[in-house]
């Protein structure tokens, strides 16, 4: 991890500008940051990256226009844009590799540097749920934790209301200034005067179902563990604990009754290692006993120099191409099967991704675009 420095107005209009470029992710943000050195210098070096890859049309990156409104915009709302390099950005979600590249934040920002506990779970919560969500939440407030959670119906809206005076942060799918669920406006209000809102969207963008696995992914990483309070078979809070696991974070489950489906997917969380727990204590015992350093996602390896030059050797981005799938595999397979080094191939991916033929996933993992 890169020791935090602050911005200039310019360096942070191109990093947004880059991080809200077209198939720019937080992997392919990264490598490019790690390729050319900075944010301005990949923005320069998109339209040769384009034409290396045989895309036919240019790679859209936003105006400087767009960029400084949002900025703006998000200044007027009472909201900050901050970059994955800056002090205030939270320490364990900067601990990733790779990080998001931006996150804007509404509210108490120093709550991100204290130590934290996500919980999650169902929306359809029962009343037992509830309560226990409750119970849980502020027992961890209590005791100094303050609660992550993503503002949904249901557990997540117990675990926020319980933490407001002890501390609490929501992550948001859409732009912090979207209230997502509307039913939840007054305690929108409520976290963003006394607690912390949180979004890696851009400002005033609405959210879509595909951005939600986005923000299970900084709940966990902003958090030292997860509690799942009620979840069904397949549903957010599962994905949630299985990024949890994936980022080094320790995950666990609040058993319930076999007869009731709210209680499936917890009780195979638990059935599949994860830790039990039953109250507040419980997870302070277990919180307590973890030896906490740079948990994150496994590293990107670095980038091929000679992927600097003019052109590609003859057949590489068609091998690597051929070798996706639309199941994720790790690029160290990837590479393996085209008969190239690991750095090579991450450095192709990352050309495909911007000519919208693949993705890089957090993890290590690429895929085909479908």
């Amino acid at each position: 991890m890169s020791p935090a420095r602050p911005l200039s107005d310019t360096e942070r209009r191109n990093w947004v500008r880059l991080a809200r470029t077209q198939n720019v992710g937080p992997v392919t943000f990264s490598q490019l940051v790690k390729r050319f050195g900075t944010p301005g210098a990949a923005l320069d070096a998109l339209p040769e990256i384009a034409r290396r890859a045989g895309r036919g049309r240019p790679i859209i990156a936003p105006s400087v226009d767009a960029v400084e409104d949002e900025i703006a915009a998000a200044r007027k709302y009472g909201a900050r844009i901050i970059a994955s390099c800056e002090a205030d950005f939270p320490p364990l979600l900067r601990a990733l590799a790779p990080p998001p590249p931006t996150l804007t934040l509404l509210g108490r920002a120093d709550l991100a540097a204290q130590p934290t506990v996500a919980i999650v779970g169902a929306r359809n919560a029962s009343a037992a749920g509830r309560k226990l969500a409750r119970d849980i939440s502020a027992g961890l407030g209590a005791a100094g934790f303050v609660v992550v959670s993503g503002l949904a119906l249901g557990i997540d809206g117990e675990a926020h209301a319980a933490t407001l005076r002890t501390g609490t942060i929501a992550v948001l799918g859409g732009g912090v200034d979207h209230v997502y669920p509307p039913q939840h406006e007054r305690l929108y209000a409520e976290i963003a005067a006394e607690g912390l809102i949180v979004s890696e969207s851009p400002f005033g963008y609405r959210a879509k179902a595909q951005d939600f696995p986005r923000r299970n992914r900084i709940i966990t990483g902003m958090s030292r563990g997860v509690v799942v309070v009620e979840a069904a078979e397949r549903s957010g809070s599962l994905i949630s604990a299985r990024m949890a696991g994936e980022q080094g974070r320790e995950v666990m489950a609040v058993p319930g009754s076999p007869l009731d489906p709210r209680a499936s997917g917890t009780n195979a969380l638990i059935y599949q290692g994860a830790s039990l727990v039953r109250h507040a204590d419980d997870v302070l015992e277990i919180l307590s006993s973890l030896r906490f350093g740079h948990v994150s996602d496994p590293e990107n390896g670095p980038y091929d120099a000679e992927m600097d030059g003019d052109s590609l050797p003859e057949g590489q981005l068609e091998r690597v191409l051929e070798a996706l799938s639309p199941h994720p595999m790790p690029i160290d397979e990837i590479a393996r099967a085209c008969g190239l080094g690991a750095a090579r191939c991450a450095a192709i991916l990352v050309e495909l991704e911007l000519s919208g033929l693949a993705l890089t996933l957090p993890g290590g993992l690429a895929a085909r675009a479908v």
